[in-house]
């Protein structure tokens, strides 16, 4: 059965020279939430503008729900739902209006009881007759939501929703996107916020210079490339590490009292008790212990580092070929 969204060897290549995607392939299956991380550049924007047809790729395919992007647009438009991260909005318009006449550009016959309940769950029924102008930068950000689910989208893309926004905006957001999910749309999530991806996403899809380096459920990506750290806080200060204690990943925090031990979560032994026993042996005892596993957000910032280095060896290699 073929993904709901298939994207194969896309690239885009503006006219300045600029190669804002190069060849990227994703496949996304109806009702999942994926997250797009990446850092600014990256190709996310580029990405999502090409999917909802607001610009045109140099190369590749994409289809929605089978229907071709380019040769489909009408029909793969009325799928989508997109969430900018901005978007001018007419300021002496009133927010009820705004989004109706969003919902009738899809050819969608008016509903109003949708249109109410979509403004209450964002927290915006008491302002539905007010003027644009008059609504805080949180409440723009929530019209713009209402603006892109107006036509009842079966895929909604959402491109830093929850920027610069308050924390109680964040959490509404978050809640009416898992309430979006129980009813089978499908989301694009990107994203600066790593807990969110955290939070919501199924996959990750980590994209950088145009090229995606991996997609992965969030689960196995975390645990086939997290670390693990165990803090040792020592009764005594050790200002440094013994050599009989090389062979470990370990440096000291706070003076020497934190002794820091690195292992992998993916090995069968850990090292941990043959580190306590060589410890033991050489007297360094401890008054504590405690462990963390790292973030998603430190393996994004691994694999983008990763990436950038390689292509700072290729281009160097290159240069001294030539």
């Amino acid at each position: 059965m073929p993904s709901f969204i298939s994207i194969e060897n896309l690239s885009k290549v503006y006219q300045n020279g600029h190669i804002a995607l190069n060849g990227v392939d994703l496949d996304i299956e109806e009702g999942e939430l994926i997250a797009l991380l990446g850092p600014n550049g990256a190709g996310k924007t580029t990405l999502i503008s090409i999917i909802c047809g607001l610009v045109r790729p140099s190369s590749g395919s994409v289809t929605v729900d089978g229907h071709d992007i380019i040769r489909d647009y009408q029909h793969t438009r009325k799928l989508i739902g997109l969430v900018p991260q901005e978007l001018p909005i007419e300021p002496f318009e009133s927010v009820i209006k705004t989004v109706n006449f969003s919902r009738g550009l899809f050819g969608k016959t008016p509903n109003p009881a949708y249109i109410d309940q979509l403004l209450s769950d964002l927290s915006l029924s008491d302002k539905k007759y007010s003027q644009i102008k008059a609504l805080s930068g949180g409440m723009k950000r929530r019209l713009l939501i209402a603006k892109a689910l107006s036509h009842e989208p079966r895929v909604l893309f959402l491109d830093e929703p929850t920027a610069g926004v308050d924390v109680n905006l964040r959490k509404e957001t978050w809640d009416l996107i898992h309430r979006l999910r129980e009813n089978g749309v499908t989301i694009i999530l990107t994203t600066h916020y790593i807990e969110e991806a955290e939070e919501m996403a199924d996959r990750v899809a980590v994209i950088n210079n145009g090229s995606i380096i991996v997609v992965e459920r969030k689960a196995e990506l975390m645990q086939k490339m997290g670390q693990k750290q165990m803090f040792l806080e020592l009764q005594q200060p050790m200002p440094q590490i013994p050599e009989q204690l090389g062979d470990y990943d370990l440096y000291t925090q706070e003076n020497g009292t934190i002794l820091v031990y690195n292992y992998e979560t993916t090995r069968k032994r850990t090292g941990i008790t043959s580190l306590l026993k060589d410890l033991s042996s050489m007297q360094i005892s401890f008054r504590d212990l405690r462990t963390e596993q790292s973030s998603l957000e430190d393996i994004f910032m691994d694999l983008v580092d990763e990436r950038v280095e390689i292509l700072e060896h290729a281009e160097s290699k290159y240069a001294s070929n030539s």
